[in-house]
């Protein structure tokens, strides 16, 4: 993920913070969350000189990016846990 993509979904992410506080996301339809965030996408995408449609496909990419990658640090910290050899716990 290059910086402009990830200055890119941080600010969607921090936009959606104030937005959607309170609001449980399993339990909220993506249509509500979607029209709260569409000041800020509308933003970026005439900052970027593109579509609103765009704007979406992008931030979903780079989020599903996103969560790929923290996954995989994820497995990497738990598998590196059990790479500290036997422990023995005597009674």
């Amino acid at each position: 993920m290059t910086a402009e993509d990830r200055e890119f979904l941080n600010t969607i992410n921090e936009y959606a913070d104030k937005v959607l506080c309170g609001i449980d996301p399993q339990k909220t339809q993506v249509s509500y969350q979607l029209e709260k965030l569409k000041p800020i996408m509308e933003e970026l995408a005439q900052k970027h000189n593109t579509t609103l449609e765009e704007v979406f496909i992008r931030y979903m990419d780079l989020a599903s990016e996103q969560s790929v990658e923290n996954e995989r640090k994820f497995q990497n910290t738990v598998g590196n846990m059990g790479n500290y050899g036997d422990v023995h716990i005597h009674d």
